[in-house]
């Protein structure tokens, strides 16, 4: 139980320092898998934690950050990482400097001192860290929860634990008199050391009056009441005031280097294309000067943008941008730009009130904007055109579209100085394949690739192209924004940055997302038409993607991602099949009509562009190696063979129009007959089980919608969906079509008859919490109709943190070796 190791030395003028490779879990992890430890695992481990602090704090290093994600399990022992480097590295340098990068603590197990900001903190800080993750490990919860950070800073401030033994009786009085001490609210209550409190997790006689002075006995009740009303009114007026967790830090003088970055919320945002979330953008902004964030939420029950204010404690709902999201601000600062559901591009006051509507023809699936300098707006409207419009709504320039060229689909959109052009990314085909930077040069009129397999592009006033890579992490290179050219090789310079996950101001202020991105593991689920749900398989979670049912029900073939996304086959029985091992995707399966085979879509061949993704047939019990039977000359996304085996339809993505739809015999003459062929985003084919109807979804209109067209003759089109829709499927029977609109499943009567004659559009329940995508539907319907299988997230994944800094271009510029 010491603190982990380092050799560290310097090699021309390069500090640096070797730490040991720890073979195990963290502390989360168990927690995340047991919930509640066993008594003397626990009290062990606590332990063995307060050893490594104490051996750090008699050489003066405070950890200010104990939590158990920080705690590693090596062969069952615990070590304690990421001790606060920077703070050791300046003083053994004999001077302290600003701790870049450095977390402020998590509101979890933050000390009452720490939350208020106090610039001396002492090792009491640390045991009362301790104390919180030892609650959590005998109980199941820390001592303090809330549903934002400054709802966790208030109860630490004000509130008292409640009683480990009336929620656990086995606890040894002891141990709950060590824990409770270690949490008090005054340093000065608490134990002096870590070593004090280890050995009074050990004595059984131990009680509260035995630890510092001025212990409290153990209340009676299920919570404490405030013993200290005078300390809890000063911490509540100092969580009102305190910004290190609320949102942002004191505002104080510019320091010379990058002040600390925070942790504001533990939450992936802002996000790109979130399970459950069709459209693609990124959700938060930082004003130009800093000063406050703008986000979009619908945690309150639809989409609305929020203003977070640097000396405020909540964030404010914006007056009139209800049905808002991806927000981006003027260069100014006095106006926000958004988007909404029905293809609007807006702009609103920075205080809120009098949305103006800019444009209604916004692409429905990406919706993200630029503003650039010279007060035009750049976005993507219908069609894929890239497209300028002024502030009052009149079109800027020429429009053109820049799908025929790089396919864009921007997660992220950046205006360049002095409206030269704009940095964005684009998938090549798709999103979960491949995507690449791109620069669009107006003078020139064309776009041009900068940089291969990449997610999400930003600019720094400072010279550099920002980018993260698709594993994550943020990068930057040097840039001539003049020229729009590289001008030497990327550096990585902040690690754990969920890609696309960035954004920054003009001055100097970041946002990101760190950690687990808010990558949520999932689970096979029946919903009935009522809505209830019930698991496939219990004992079965992962990445899961695109179910289909086999025709009799008693098969499911799925595709699992992992380092790569592989087709499984699951069995009433329980029973499940790894069907492919290739490298890269396998994916979006289709049974055969005797449930013997299965058609999938793959990029096994290597190659990671759209025109690589090929469609293979394998037998259902991987007795053979599958065969391809289709490559296109674009890629093929998804593929659908008729009952009767005599069609088979697919839809690729071409560089003259959006998702095209063919179909063909598969004997005979296999002339391509075109179904839908546009230049809008159609996806997501659907074929009726007697081959008379095609369904599919598109964006021809400004927003997604269903549409059916006769088969194969293509002669009669009909639009479904009223307000929107995706993701359709057809009944087994052939008499309902589903899919989902307005939050919810809803289905279709389609009456017999040559006439395609569709009844009104019925709500059956709502999807929230289970997988959508945009590319081919996430649920099946089973045999009877009566039940679906759908893809249901789990809450018990550790999202990742959305982390705040500013001043941050002057520690770039120090580790790119920029002279400001």
């Amino acid at each position: 139980g010491q603190a982990v190791g380092r050799s560290d030395g310097q090699e021309a003028s390069y500090l640096f320092y070797v730490m040991p490779f720890i073979e195990g879990e963290s502390l989360r992890d168990r927690l995340n898998r047991e919930k509640q430890l066993p008594i003397a695992d626990a009290v062990r481990i606590a332990t063995e934690v307060a050893g490594a602090l104490d051996y750090a704090h008699r050489h003066n290093v405070i950890h200010r950050d104990i939590k158990p994600e920080n705690i590693l399990l090596h062969d069952g022992r615990a070590l304690v990482a990421d001790f606060g480097i920077a703070l050791a590295a300046s003083k053994a340098g004999g001077s302290r400097m600003t701790e870049t990068g450095m977390s402020l603590g998590t509101p979890t197990y933050m000390s009452p001192e720490q939350a208020m900001g106090e610039r001396e903190i002492t090792a009491r800080s640390d045991v009362y860290a301790l104390g919180c993750v030892l609650y959590e490990l005998l109980i199941g919860e820390p001592p303090f929860n809330g549903p934002t950070a400054q709802a966790i800073v208030a109860k630490v401030m004000t509130a008292e634990p409640a009683s480990l033994a009336h929620q656990r009786k086995s606890i040894p009085p002891q141990v709950e008199a060590a824990v409770l001490t270690a949490l008090e609210k005054l340093p000065a209550d608490r134990f002096a050391s870590a070593a004090q409190f280890s050995e009074a997790l050990a004595t059984p006689g131990f009680t509260m009056a035995g630890a510092s002075s001025g212990a409290r006995p153990r209340s009676s009740g299920g919570t404490a009441v405030p013993s200290r009303p005078l300390y809890a009114a000063l911490g509540l007026c100092a969580v009102l005031l305190l910004t290190t967790i609320a949102g942002w830090m004191r505002a104080t003088p510019a320091p010379a280097a990058s002040r600390q970055r925070v942790v504001l919320w533990r939450r992936a945002f802002p996000s790109i294309l979130a399970p459950g979330v069709q459209r693609v953008a990124i959700q938060a902004a930082i004003a130009p000067d800093g000063s406050s964030i703008v986000f979009g939420d619908s945690s309150e029950g639809g989409d609305r943008l929020f203003r977070k204010l640097r000396n405020e404690a909540e964030p404010r709902p914006l007056a009139g941008t209800e049905g808002g999201y991806s927000p981006f601000f003027s260069p100014d600062g006095e106006w926000i730009g958004y988007f909404t559901d029905e293809g609007k591009l807006r702009k609103v006051p920075v205080e809120g009130g009098g949305a103006v509507t800019l444009a209604e023809d916004a692409n429905s699936v990406t919706m993200t904007g630029a503003w650039l300098d010279d007060g035009t707006i750049a976005y993507l409207g219908a069609g894929r055109k890239l497209r300028r419009v002024g502030g009052q709504g009149r079109t800027a320039g020429a429009s053109r579209d820049v799908g025929s060229e790089s396919r864009i689909l921007p997660t992220t959109l950046w205006p360049l100085p002095e409206s030269r052009g704009l940095l964005y990314t684009a998938c090549t085909g798709n999103c979960s394949i491949s995507s690449a930077i791109y620069v669009f040069d107006f003078a020139a009129d064309s776009a041009r690739l900068l940089i291969d397999q990449a997610a999400g592009v930003w600019y720094a006033p400072t010279g550099q192209l920002l980018y993260t890579d698709r594993a994550g992490g943020l990068y930057a290179a040097p840039f001539d924004a003049e020229q729009m050219a590289l001008r030497g090789g990327a550096v990585p310079v902040i690690d754990g940055v969920a890609p696309g996950s960035f954004t920054l101001s003009a001055s100097g202020a970041v946002l990101y997302t760190s950690g687990g991105g808010g990558i949520t593991p999932s689970e096979l689920v029946w919903v009935s038409r009522e809505g209830v749900a019930e698991p496939l398989d219990p004992d079965w979670h992962g990445r899961f993607e695109y179910p289909a049912l086999s025709p009799d029900g008693k098969a499911l073939a799925v595709s699992l991602r992992d380092e790569s996304t592989q087709l499984w086959v699951w069995r009433s029985g329980g029973d499940r099949q790894r069907l492919t091992s290739e490298a890269g995707v396998n994916w979006r399966p289709w049974w055969t009509a005797d449930g013997g085979s299965l058609l999938f879509t793959s990029n096994r061949n290597g190659a990671r562009t759209q025109d690589d993704n090929d469609v293979y047939v394998s037998r259902a019990d991987g007795s053979a190696p599958a065969e391809r039977i289709l490559d296109h000359q674009s890629g093929v996304w998804e593929a659908e063979y008729s009952r009767d085996g005599q069609w088979l339809v697919f839809r690729t993505d071409e560089p003259d129009g959006g998702g095209n739809i063919y179909a063909r015999r598969t004997s005979g003459d296999t002339t391509l007959i075109p179904m839908a062929v546009d230049k809008s985003n159609t996806l997501q084919i659907a074929l009726s089980p007697d081959a008379r109807w095609l369904a599919y979804s598109s964006d021809a209109t400004g927003r997604d919608e269903v549409n059916v067209v006769s088969f194969p003759d293509g002669r009669s089109r009909r639009l479904v969906s009223r307000d929107g829709g995706s993701e359709p499927r057809w009944s087994r029977t052939g008499r309902e079509l589903y899919f989902k609109s307005g939050g919810k499943l809803v289905t279709v009567a389609v009456p017999p008859g040559p006439v395609f004659s569709p009844g009104i559009p019925q709500p059956l329940f709502p999807v929230a919490g289970y997988y959508a995508a945009r590319n081919r539907p996430q649920y099946d319907v089973a045999p009877g109709d009566r039940r679906f299988v759908m893809i249901r997230e789990l809450g018990n994944s550790v999202p990742g943190e959305l982390v705040y800094g500013e001043q941050w271009l002057a520690e770039l510029n120090a580790k790119l070796k920029v002279k400001p």
